[in-house]
């Protein structure tokens, strides 16, 4: 089981305390360090000092950083043309050294959209689109050197496209698809990305859309095991009862609550239930954290639950 770090920026956080995750997390021996793709603050947070891009913080952290991959769980479809968002992706991949991934979705918070002037279709146009932008950028990232790239879209129609910059993976950067959708996520999924994720869902939840995913992947001949699985929880480990009940109030949850629907206690709790979603298929762990100030938290995981996982 790969365990990586998951941040919600949007919560609130500036980009040098991103900096300051991302690179503990790279010294603790986590695999990767993703960050949510998002512009407005949810619940009760003031959302200061207000938000940042994911893609740039990507871009800066790539300099900043030398092993850890990075990410996104997952970039909205509704932010960016697929042309841009490809070179950009690829950018930052030539810019890490290889080490970038792309989590893409649909968007559903339509508050941000309208808080930033972003237009907010249908969700089943929502979907149309994202299909549209995963043959766009997956077209230009595989398109050989030298080859021009054309796509007859309804929304992102491409013409000629020289197809340039190529990402520094070949054959190009791992996409992410993820949620509960029953019909088109994994559809989707089966077509175009490389891991599948579930964020915050049970592990017989878990199961069911997992299986979801292998029957679409049946469907057009494609096996499942060429696709990585993955789980999305909220981390509350603490080395007793008093510190899981700090970390809990820290984030304003309660930690039976935690217990229940995220990765939250002892090291040995966190280290069963991680092994219950490894009984279903899951292969790495996206640890959402919630408290960034909190550098022990992580180095408390990587040093009581990585090994035993």
């Amino acid at each position: 089981m790969e365990l990586r770090i998951f941040t919600e920026p949007q919560q609130g956080a500036s980009y040098d305390q991103l900096l300051a995750v991302a690179r503990c997390a790279e010294d603790a021996g986590y695999g990767a360090f993703f960050r949510s793709d998002h512009y407005l603050m949810m619940g009760d947070a003031s959302g200061e000092p207000g938000p940042t891009d994911a893609w740039t913080t990507l871009a800066g952290l790539a300099r900043e950083t030398s092993r850890i991959r990075l990410g996104t769980l997952m970039t909205a479809a509704t932010f960016r043309l697929p042309g841009p968002l490809a070179i950009t992706v690829a950018q930052v991949d030539q810019m890490s050294g290889g080490r970038v991934e792309l989590g893409i979705g649909t968007g559903w918070f339509a508050e941000e959209h309208t808080a930033y002037g972003i237009p907010f279709p249908s969700l089943a146009e929502r979907f149309d689109r994202l299909e549209e932008q995963l043959a766009v950028i997956t077209g230009l990232w595989t398109t050989p050197r030298g080859e021009r790239f054309s796509y007859d879209g309804r929304y992102y129609p491409v013409a000629d496209s020289p197809a340039l910059p190529k990402p520094v993976q070949t054959p190009r950067p791992p996409v992410l698809i993820g949620g509960m959708g029953r019909k088109r996520t994994p559809q989707l999924t089966a077509r175009y990305a490389d891991e599948f994720n579930l964020p915050f869902a049970s592990v017989t939840d878990s199961a069911a859309q997992f299986d979801r995913v292998r029957a679409a992947c049946a469907e057009i001949g494609r096996d499942p095991a060429e696709l990585s699985w993955s789980n999305a929880l909220v981390l509350c480990c603490g080395r007793d009862d008093a510190e899981v009940a700090r970390r809990a109030a820290a984030i304003g949850r309660e930690p039976e609550e935690l217990r229940a629907n995220g990765l939250a206690g002892t090291p040995a709790e966190v280290v069963d239930k991680i092994g219950r979603y490894a009984e279903i298929g899951a292969e790495r762990i996206y640890l959402q954290v919630l408290d960034l100030a909190d550098l022990d938290h992580l180095e408390l995981v990587a040093a009581e639950v990585m090994p035993k996982v």
